[in-house]
């Protein structure tokens, strides 16, 4: 194997963008590049491939057309489902639940409405990050109007019963409004939002080999939501601003892609996770983060003890390793991950996660290799290290 070829295992912290995606949205640059809001015929061109992009993207959901709201990102469609959503409904409550291993786009929204009066319930996990219904029916009050609970974890890749708690909340009461990040789970599972039970999720680009600064938010009929950014008339008045036409197609298109090709290549993923968590639990004092099989297809997340994961990822980097410490977004911080905190393992544990992601460009080869570097760069740190667990 050449080792100077790039090894790229974050994945989840974004894919590159597929050929067929660049060759659908390569006409709205330069060619097909009116205002979707002008009524002469390059706009019209314009906003018919955006109503072509949200009639894709609705095929997936099982929903209709008019229940999507495209969105700059994951983060941005987030925002609007939690900020929008609760200070649409707050005269009917000011009560939120969301999980302690939210990505940071959902729990950055809920410490801000914290400053608005609203109160969060912020739901422990199990040690395999699952969140326990029991916990959640607790949590329920008569003032709860929301709860957002992510489909995959970004960090450890587990995945919640979405459907359980879907069917929690509508017992208890049926007016709560329930919204699911979808973001990392959108290449491997469906997104039918009946049979999920949601009436908010989100979605983006830059998780599903589609360009970066995209989104989309569905909200079901009937459900009451703040506008985002304000401005002109776009997207029915809820997200303000000329719309991203290539990106916006750019999007549905790798959604439907990936949804086409899900079974086939989460299948061809799990054979891979599963051999890459089996060799690295061979090495010593080496502990898997998140459920072992109720898991991302493409998730693997580790802790070596007595290492810092900083150091783990700068000499994997010398070896041409692409991998992840945590989550994309908060990866240039030295604070361990609330996530792996959340599970309850110590502070120093947590600073020694280790996160690789596989996808499309990934095979056996790549995991020979990473287990032919790693170990050797283990043993080097290890000797190293003041800290020993």
């Amino acid at each position: 194997m050449n080792k100077n070829k790039t090894i790229y295992l974050d994945h989840a912290a974004t894919t590159y963008v597929r050929p067929e995606v660049i060759k659908a949205m390569e006409p709205y640059w330069a060619e097909k590049y009116g205002n979707p809001s002008s009524l002469y015929s390059k706009g019209r061109e314009a906003k018919a491939a955006i109503e072509t992009a949200r009639q894709q993207i609705a095929n997936v959901f099982n929903c209709q057309p008019t229940e999507i709201i495209f969105e700059g990102s994951g983060t941005e469609s987030d925002n609007h489902a939690i900020i929008g959503t609760a200070l649409a409904n707050k005269s009917r409550g000011n009560h939120i639940i969301t999980s302690a291993i939210e990505h940071h786009a959902v729990l950055h929204a809920c410490e801000f409405l914290e400053t608005q009066g609203f109160e969060v319930t912020y739901l422990p996990v199990d040690k395999e990050g699952i969140v326990k219904l029991e916990e959640l029916e607790k949590a329920i009050r008569p003032e709860t109007i929301l709860v957002s609970i992510m489909f995959a974890n970004n960090e450890i890749g587990t995945i919640q019963p979405i459907h359980e708690i879907a069917k929690t909340l509508k017992r208890k009461n049926k007016d709560i409004l329930f919204h699911t990040d979808a973001c990392q789970a959108a290449g491997y599972y469906e997104l039918k939002v009946d049979e999920l039970g949601v009436d908010l999720m989100t979605i983006n680009g830059s998780k599903i080999y589609g360009p970066k600064g995209t989104g989309a938010l569905y909200v079901r009929k009937g459900v009451i939501i703040n506008p985002f950014v304000h401005g002109g008339g776009q997207e029915k008045g809820k997200r303000a601003g000329t719309e991203n036409v290539a990106g916006i197609v750019g999007l549905a298109t790798a959604l439907e892609l990936a949804q086409k090709e899900q079974v086939k290549e989460a299948e061809r993923l799990i054979k891979l996770r599963d051999s890459l968590i089996q060799k690295l639990l061979q090495i010593p004092k080496v502990v898997l983060n998140g459920h072992a099989t109720k898991r991302l297809p493409n998730n693997v997340n580790v802790t070596i003890k007595d290492i810092e994961g900083e150091a783990m990822l700068l000499h994997l980097d010398e070896k041409g390793i692409c991998c992840s410490t945590g989550s994309a977004c908060t990866s240039g911080s030295l604070d361990p991950s609330h996530v792996i905190l959340a599970l309850g393992l110590p502070y120093e544990m947590a600073h020694g996660s280790i996160r690789f992601s596989l996808g499309h460009c990934n095979s056996e080869k790549d995991i020979e290799y990473l287990m032919e570097v790693f170990p050797p760069i283990i043993e080097k740190l290890r000797a190293m290290s003041p800290v020993k667990l």
